[in-house]
């Protein structure tokens, strides 16, 4: 087709169905035009064969024929962006090869990382200082380009007049996980974005973690030489024509009306929730709360936001202590399979950076770019860390924001950024001495910091102790999935299952009813008034917990696929709230569930010990002077009604912390 058809037939199409878009760009100042590739194809088959042919030319054959509407207003300079292709030119990163060189693509990925919008030369003009005439060079290529010759003979340099500049922006993108099979590391691409592309406009749609869709021509790069010559070796790059948005998390997976009607069926079942429970993780016999739980974590709660911006995440965190053998990586690694946009971590293997996000030197556009990490990744879906305890505290000290805040922050380099990330975690760890002792409290054997377990609404410690009945029934699953392996398929299919969550999150958002604000409230005040006598104010549960208690009813809410939390989606939520209670918060002195063990590890009845003791160290004092002896601090004891071995062990304490010391044998003076 020759230029001058081409320009002919897009005045036609653009004059057709692209009129009021192109006033309303003029209107708004923006110098492109969206084309629908499926509309042109309608139009006239062959320009659009033009188009994947030889891009190039005719897009630059479409900005032409923009041109030529300047009876509209300012049109010069307009781009022609074209979106809609045919799936069937759609092509993965790792299957670009030479033959796709200088043709438009359509890839699909995740971004990974982006560097600061530059200016780039296009073109430039020469003045040659023997005849005055004005050479224009196109900067295509990295390296800056000069006129070689002069048409009246003159070889040598030549004044630079003016040059054209173009915002230029790099971006790495990289293959989905979704589309990869197993193992497969993702593969990665260059795009270069130019004028309207690039941030601030785009800012939402190509920020680290954001799953895009891009047309672009496929450009070799060369690869210079050390010797400054190029290299028979070259980079390939893609140059962006249109960039959208691809969300593929709970919210976006498409369903079918099959599928639909499939759901729909599933809730008719009577058997729903125990099929649901059966289907999770099916290869592990048991555990039939921490199923629920994690169910429950996949629906997940109602994020909401309010007027004053304040928003409360919606998004369940579940934290698994056991020891080891008790199949917690299995657990994670089949949540990072059936939810969509999981992701899979172990502790060892991440860094800080790694989970959040991190500043790299960019090669592309040189200067810093913003990686991110898989939490920010995950956003809008869940990330499965396993290994918890083996991280080093400055990286477990990067989760915190994340699990609370669900955002993630960076200021490094000269990036200053806010990343979303909201992710629900799944995280397991083990013990401080990698197996729980039996006569220990668990609290203290939970070697992580107070501050990242009160992030987790759900606590479960797995223990594994012997009992004949369960071991035999143990004995037998493990032993029957390895004689016959089909035995175990889950009563729902991974991929329904996946459906059916994405479909309760896109569709249902329920509303608490008053019966189940009741019957939050009433747990919560008898949990609170638990603590009401004078001797030890336990502290049982906090608003923290309350917040959980009403996600957990929400996402039980979800999982029935209904619109009202009614009072038994509250009674299930308060039934998982104090069984992880009843194993990790229980005072055994008292019998009452206090908060502060779970996150500190002291209990209220030992505060209150340790703050008796003081008072009477501090009675004493006034009567025998600064130095106390321990046999009369010892009867004082006795008479407050402290049996020997807890006040030998509050002195301990005491003198661990500071507050006192020994001055000589069986004297003790405050500090």
């Amino acid at each position: 087709m020759e230029v001058q058809d081409q320009i002919q037939k897009f005045s036609e199409f653009i004059d057709g169905s692209c009129k009021e878009q192109l006033i309303e760009r003029i209107k708004k100042d923006e110098k492109f035009l969206l084309i629908d590739f499926s509309e042109l194809i309608k139009f006239e088959p062959d320009l659009a064969e033009e188009i994947l042919e030889q891009p190039e030319e005719t897009i630059k054959a479409a900005e032409i024929a923009i041109e030529q509407f300047d009876t509209l207003g300012e049109v010069r300079g307009f781009k022609a962006r074209f979106f809609n292709l045919p799936e069937g030119h759609k092509i993965m990163i790792r299957n670009i090869r030479a033959r796709h060189l200088n043709k438009i693509l359509f890839i699909e990925g995740t971004v990974r990382q982006k560097s600061d919008v530059r200016p780039q030369v296009i073109s430039a003009k020469f003045e040659c200082p023997s005849c005055g005439n004005v050479l224009n060079v196109l900067q295509l290529e990295t390296k800056f380009r000069e006129p070689t010759r002069c048409g009246c003979g003159r070889k040598g340099k030549f004044r630079l007049l003016d040059k054209e500049m173009v915002d230029a922006q790099g971006i790495v993108l990289e293959e989905s996980t979704t589309d990869l099979e197993g193992g497969e590391q993702p593969k990665r691409m260059n795009l270069l974005l130019k004028n309207d592309l690039v941030s601030p406009i785009t800012e939402k749609r190509t920020n680290p973690g954001s799953g895009i869709r891009v047309m672009g021509i496929l450009k070799e790069v060369p690869i210079l030489a050390k010797d400054g010559g190029k290299s028979t070796r070259f980079e390939l790059m893609i140059e962006a024509n249109f960039v959208e948005a691809v969300e593929e998390d709970f919210s976006s997976l498409e369903i079918t009306s099959e599928e639909e009607q499939e759901i729909l069926d599933l809730v008719q079942d009577p058997k729903l929730h125990e099929k649901l429970v059966n289907s999770v993780v099916p290869s592990i016999y048991g555990h039939e709360m921490i199923k629920e739980a994690v169910l429950v974590q996949m629906a997940g709660g109602v994020r909401k936001v309010r007027e004053d911006s304040s928003v409360t995440r919606g998004d369940i965190h579940v934290l698994l202590i056991g020891d080891p053998g008790a199949g917690k990586s299995q657990i994670l690694k089949r949540i990072s399979k059936v939810a969509p946009k999981g992701r899979f971590v172990s502790g060892k293997g991440a860094s800080g950076a790694g989970l959040t996000a991190a500043v790299v030197k960019d090669e592309f556009m040189s200067g810093w770019s913003l990686e991110a990490g898989a939490l920010v990744l995950a956003n809008r879906g869940v990330c499965c860390i396993d290994e918890l305890d083996k991280m080093s505290t400055e990286d477990r000290d990067a989760m915190h924001e994340a699990l609370e805040g669900q955002t993630v922050t960076i200021s490094k380099a000269n990036i200053q950024a806010t990343l979303r990330s909201e992710t629900t975690v799944l995280a397991a760890a083990n013990p401080k001495f990698g197996r729980f002792d039996p006569y220990e409290i668990i609290p203290k054997q939970i070697e992580l910091p107070s501050t990242l377990i009160n992030r987790f609404d759900l606590i479960f410690p797995i223990r594994d102790l012997p009992d004949a009945v369960k071991d035999d029934k143990i004995a037998s699953f493990m032993l029957n999935i390895h004689q016959s392996p089909e035995m175990v398929t889950p009563e729902i299919d991974g991929n329904l299952l996946r459906k059916y969550f994405s479909y309760a999150r896109q569709r249902i958002f329920p509303k608490l009813s008053d019966a189940a604000v009741d019957e939050v409230k009433k747990y919560y005040l008898k949990m609170r008034g638990s603590g009401g006598d004078e001797e030890v104010k336990a502290i049982p549960i906090s608003a923290r917990q309350l917040e959980a208690l009403i996600r957990m009813a929400e996402a039980t809410a979800r999982l029935r696929l209904s619109q009202i939390v009614e009072r038994k989606d509250a009674k299930k939520a308060v039934e998982l709230m104090h069984y992880c209670l009843a194993q990790v918060g229980m005072d055994p002195e008292t019998g009452k569930i206090d908060i502060d063990r779970i996150s500190t590890g002291i209990t209220a009845s030992e505060r209150s010990h340790i703050s008796t003791i003081k008072e009477m160290i501090v009675d004493l004092e006034k009567k025998s002077g600064k130095t106390i002896s321990l046999d009369d601090l010892s009867d004082m004891a006795k008479e407050r009604g402290i049996e020997e071995s807890i006040f030998e062990e509050t002195i301990q304490k005491l003198k661990r912390a500071g507050d006192i010391f020994e001055p000589r044998r069986g004297f003790i003076s405050r500090i």
